[in-house]
């Protein structure tokens, strides 16, 4: 018997799948800090985006399958 493929934890905790399997994630810049950005910045950087389709086989396997 082989062994068991785990899932990354820590793309488990930043990334989720779609329903069409993009591997969407949160924008960054917004946890602390951010009075020095304009509030129109502040505002696009609101929601959750799709990766990059490069990345979203790398994401997919790290996730093995799991997303949350």
């Amino acid at each position: 018997m082989g062994t068991k493929v785990k899932t990354h934890k820590g793309t488990k905790k930043r990334f989720r799948l779609s329903a069409t399997g993009k591997a969407m994630h949160r924008q960054s810049g917004t946890s602390h800090l951010a009075k020095g950005l304009s509030k129109k910045r502040r505002r696009n950087l609101r929601g959750t985006t799709a990766l990059h389709e490069s990345m979203e086989s790398t994401i997919q396997a790290a996730l093995n399958g799991y997303s949350n």
